[in-house]
């Protein structure tokens, strides 16, 4: 960690004093240089960052100082300061916290983009989330429910199911290989489901996919296990199903208009209630490492925050 030259804000973007950065699995695979973008060393790690405007770039009109504003990228957001485009800030709805906003942009627009404009889902469905007590896991289940499906959260600790209950799961699954299958067909009386929302990866993943009912759309978000499955493509053909790879942030940026509609459309759901991200964590800046060290030992429930010294997360 250094002292670097804060930066300034150039045409049309905004200085954020940032208050609290989210902590995400790709920021681990980022920083390992295994993920699909990688970026020239050194950088400054973060997605996610929560804070107040302090300066304004020239032809900003949108934006005040002492705004409070959320948004994500690819990085940049561990840092007391940050310059941001200000078209990509969104406002910290009245009554959130910093931390909360700072573990909500990534992980739900993820698993509403995957929901909705990938798998389409219905209400009345039946969605099976596994790793459903992560980050992008729990949003899934929150907006799975808010979306009217039946949610089956699949979790590998009772705490942790317990979590995905409070939050919109209609039935709770241990993440046992051996018994997946048989309790995904006794709670669904064999009719099977029809979406799987699977950040996990390794060996339930097929299993889940054995498990859609025809027709079913199976969605790839991340492998999080570290194991990326080979899939029997005889599976998709014998069920009519369609496995659908997602990735937010690279659609985002080829959509931005229809990338920031879901953003606002988002930010109205958290600001209504029907939203409620968990931060199960919070550490000091300067504890960036040991909060990584949580994320890929899988003990979060929902998101690990930073908060950083100035401003104190709040």
């Amino acid at each position: 960690m250094e002292e670097i030259a804060e930066p300034a804000p150039g045409p049309g973007e905004v200085l954020v004093e940032v208050h609290a950065s989210g902590v995400n699995f790709p920021d681990i695979l980022l920083l390992q240089g295994r993920y699909q973008r990688k970026p020239e060393v050194p950088f400054t790690p973060g997605g996610e960052l929560a804070g107040v405007v302090v300066a304004l770039g020239p032809g900003v009109d949108q934006l005040n100082v002492d705004d409070r504003v959320f948004t994500s990228g690819r990085y940049g957001a561990w840092a007391e300061r940050a310059c941001v485009p200000a078209a990509m800030l969104l406002p910290v709805p009245v009554g959130r916290s910093m931390t909360a906003a700072a573990a909500f942009p990534i992980t739900y627009n993820t698993s509403y983009y995957a929901l909705k404009d990938r798998a389409r889902l219905r209400a009345g469905e039946t969605l099976l989330v596994l790793g459903a007590a992560g980050g992008v896991g729990l949003a899934a289940v929150e907006l799975g429910h808010a979306m009217g499906a039946r949610v089956i959260a699949v979790a590998s600790t009772a705490e942790k199911r317990a979590a995905c209950a409070a939050h919109g799961a209609d039935v709770t699954i241990e993440a046992d290989p051996a018994r997946l299958r048989a309790a995904v067909r006794e709670t669904t009386d064999g009719a099977g489901v029809d979406v799987v929302y699977d950040p996990v990866g390794g060996d339930l993943s097929e299993l889940a996919l054995r498990s859609l009912a025809w027709d079913g759309r199976f969605l790839v978000i991340g492998f999080a296990s570290g194991e990326i499955p080979a899939i029997p493509l005889n599976l998709p053909l014998l069920k009519g199903a369609s496995v659908i790879g997602v990735f937010w942030g690279a659609w985002a940026e080829r959509n931005a208009k229809a990338a920031m509609s879901n953003r606002r459309e988002l930010n109205d759901l958290w600001a209504s209630g029907a939203l409620n991200p968990v931060v199960s964590r919070t550490y000091p800046f300067t504890e960036a490492a040991s909060a990584l060290a949580e994320l890929e030992a899988r003990r979060a429930i929902g998101k690990v925050v930073l908060t950083m010294p100035a401003a104190g997360g709040s």
